[in-house]
């Protein structure tokens, strides 16, 4: 599947691998020679200076990523924030920027907060709320996990998705385990049954050396075309 010029990757929840995936993404893109950058709209937990963007092009390898905001405690954007004393920036500030980066790249990877509908900013706004201020350009890709649960999660999900009318362009599964079981191999089938299962990413990827997740990208990401 041919992904759109500015992709918002959220997840079912947090710790589900939305980073790993992000990561995957921009490295599957690079290599079909596309330019891609990364924004993330709110970075929490970032105490030791240890982003998801340091991460991503740590795997990926150089390209542009930045956040819209930085957060020092390990929580929700908006609770982190009022530990924080910081003002959060409001959704269409996150738009004109991903605009901005859109005008320069093919391809404009969005990494959401936990999911879906974690407040960004101080009026509410969420990830679904900054896909509507992006319009037809944007789509969104569900980063899911396969263990027991996942099905009521990403259901619950897309349903919020399309009673948005917000684009979806599939499914990923952020952290396929290294022997899966029924119960995986289940979920990964009904999963794909719902909406295109763009790819599945090993738990363990971040571990790989960098040359290696690049390499691999392409392969686990199959159903994404440039």
């Amino acid at each position: 599947m041919k992904l759109t010029h500015i992709v918002l990757v959220t997840g079912t929840d947090t710790g589900v691998g939305k980073t790993v995936t992000t990561a995957a993404l921009a490295s599957a893109l690079q290599a079909k020679g596309r330019s891609v950058a990364v924004y993330k709209p709110c970075q929490s937990g970032d105490a030791a200076g240890d982003s998801d963007c340091t991460e991503i092009t740590r795997l990926a390898g150089p390209l542009t990523a930045e956040a819209g905001v930085v957060l020092q405690e390990p929580l929700a954007p908006v609770p982190a924030a009022a530990l924080d004393g910081v003002t959060l920036p409001p959704l269409a500030a996150h738009a004109a920027r991903v605009r901005e980066l859109a005008s320069t790249h093919n391809h404009v990877l969005v990494e959401g907060a936990g999911g879906l509908l974690v407040e960004l900013d101080a009026d509410g706004g969420t990830l679904a709320d900054l896909g509507r201020h992006l319009g037809r350009d944007a789509s969104f890709v569900v980063v899911a996990r396969p263990a027991l649960g996942t099905l009521n999660h990403t259901a619950l999900t897309l349903e919020a998705l399309e009673r948005r009318d917000l684009a979806i362009q599939g499914v990923v599964l952020g952290s396929w385990p290294d022997e899966p079981g029924s119960l995986e191999h289940g979920n990964r089938a009904s999963l794909g049954a719902l909406r295109p299962l763009l790819g599945v990413i090993p738990e363990h990827a971040a571990d790989l050396p960098p040359v290696t997740f690049r390499e691999a990208s392409t392969h686990w990401l199959s159903g994404v075309s440039a």
